[in-house]
């Protein structure tokens, strides 16, 4: 308290001579100088500059700091703070106030109000909802039933298909679950979906083709085929093919428009050159035309490689001699190319990537497995080699009797690599050129892996009606 009295003393002595040798000085309210409480807050005038200043004293420390629109400082002091003028010194709040603050912006969500939700457009709900990823779509089914009934609708089916969608998933069948031994594969979010109800009926079907968000599936005699959507887990069996008989056969499908709303068409073709379309508005199996003096019989076609669809022409893969077949569905037209395979090819197949031709098989010789990638060149009719696996992945099939299976040959690749003891799945993005490591498929509640026997790749589409 003596250090408090002596500096009043010292502030009305400064008042004093100022008020006896100031020219041109105002007096200073002596209301202000004398009602001073710690920390004290001095007003104080420079006699040489004529410049108030607000000073902060700190009396433990014994120094002053002041500072005027960035002028000198005096020492350096924590406790030393710059008080503005007509302001109170600074107050310790409650840390309640002080947690509030820092609270993220989450935390104070609006409530929205109802009747703006009423007025909202429907068509923008399906705009939105139509553009989200496929494991969102589902989810959203569970908010309400008017949601849920938006997949069946036709205005919901033309906006899916409208919008841009990514990478195709792959529907698998594995060896080990004979129960229910789909496996469904999302590259996006690499991970193996398992459906809680077979898709497939009591029968042993295998994925043949694929088109619009629809898979074919084809029984072991080659004669019952099924068309379901996975997403919604949807089965329907088609009418039989008429041919009597066993005879192994190729399956492609194409759309008769931009989706599976306008209906699809399945062709199944033997090597005898024997072949039938089903068209799904007429529900029923025909043979458009006959088949092509000009082309050789037996076509020697190669069932591991599964048809190549683009546009509106299913391309076949076949040997005696190698090259393609393909066939117009829209207009009925065969046509054959002679196209000579790449020395040391074994286990190939066709793929497509943006209305191109594509051919992916193992490049073998000596003891050196690798896997290749080719184009086909429209002018020369010939197969251009444009990327292979990276020689690191190539070095573990070294020495090795390599088997490869293409489960999927549409823009994004699947592929089964197996030798004794190995069994190894990779995809190859046709668009970025990029190699990728499949994870183990395995069960929920199981930490057995599931081995695949056989794919294909397709399109989700919630909305696809078979």
């Amino acid at each position: 308290m003596g250090e408090v009295a002596a500096l009043r003393q010292l502030v009305g002595q400064v008042q004093e001579l100022w008020d006896l040798y100031g020219a041109n000085a105002h007096p200073l309210p002596r209301q202000n100088t004398y009602h001073l409480s710690p920390p004290l807050v001095g007003y104080f005038v420079d006699m040489q500059l004529c410049i108030k200043r607000w000073y902060l004293l700190d009396f433990e420390h014994g120094s002053i700091k002041d500072d005027y629109c960035g002028g000198r400082t005096g020492c350096n002091s924590e406790l030393l703070k710059i008080m503005e003028t007509n302001q109170s010194p600074p107050r310790k709040r409650p840390r309640r106030d002080r947690n509030r603050e820092k609270a993220p912006c989450s935390n104070t969500t609006e409530v929205m109000q109802q009747e703006i939700w009423k007025e909202f457009p429907e068509d923008l709900f399906e705009t939105v909802i139509a553009r989200l990823p496929v494991a969102a779509i589902f989810r959203f089914r569970t908010v309400c039933r008017k949601w849920s009934s938006l997949l069946g609708s036709d205005s919901f089916s033309h906006q899916y298909s409208e919008a841009p969608h990514g990478l195709p998933w792959f529907y698998t069948i594995t060896h080990e679950n004979a129960n229910n031994n789909v496996a469904m594969y999302d590259p996006s979010l690499k991970k193996w979906h398992h459906p809680s109800v077979p898709l497939a009926p009591t029968k042993i079907v295998i994925p043949v083709a694929s088109v619009g968000g629809l898979v074919c599936l084809l029984d072991l005699s080659h004669r019952n085929f099924y068309i379901c959507n996975p997403l919604r887990q949807s089965l329907k069996e088609i009418l039989p093919r008429s041919a009597q008989g066993w005879s192994r056969v190729v399956v492609g499908m194409v759309l008769n428009g931009r989706s599976s709303s306008h209906g699809y068409k399945v062709m199944w073709l033997g090597n005898d050159g024997t072949y039938e379309v089903y068209d799904s508005t007429r529900n029923m199996w025909s043979c458009p035309g006959v088949f092509p003096a000009s082309i050789k019989l037996p076509l020697a076609l190669n069932f591991r490689s599964q048809p190549v669809a683009v546009g509106s022409t299913l391309y076949f893969m076949c040997a005696e001699p190698d090259g393609v077949l393909s066939y117009d569905v829209s207009t009925g037209i065969w046509r054959q190319f002679a196209i000579p395979l790449p020395l040391h090819l074994t286990d190939h197949t066709l793929a497509e990537f943006q209305g191109r031709v594509m051919l992916v098989g193992l490049l073998c010789k000596n003891a050196a497995t690798c896997v290749c990638i080719w184009e086909l060149q429209k002018m020369t009719l010939l197969w251009k080699e444009v990327d292979r696996m990276p020689n690191i992945w190539c070095l573990e099939f070294y020495g090795k009797h390599m088997k490869m299976t293409c489960l999927g040959n549409s823009g994004l690749l699947m592929l089964s690599l197996k030798a004794k003891r190995m069994n190894r799945l990779v995809t190859y993005n046709l668009l970025k050129r990029e190699w990728q490591k499949v994870p183990d498929c395995m069960l929920p509640c199981s930490r057995k892996k599931q081995w695949i026997a056989c794919g294909t790749a397709f399109d989700p589409c919630p909305s696809a009606l078979a």
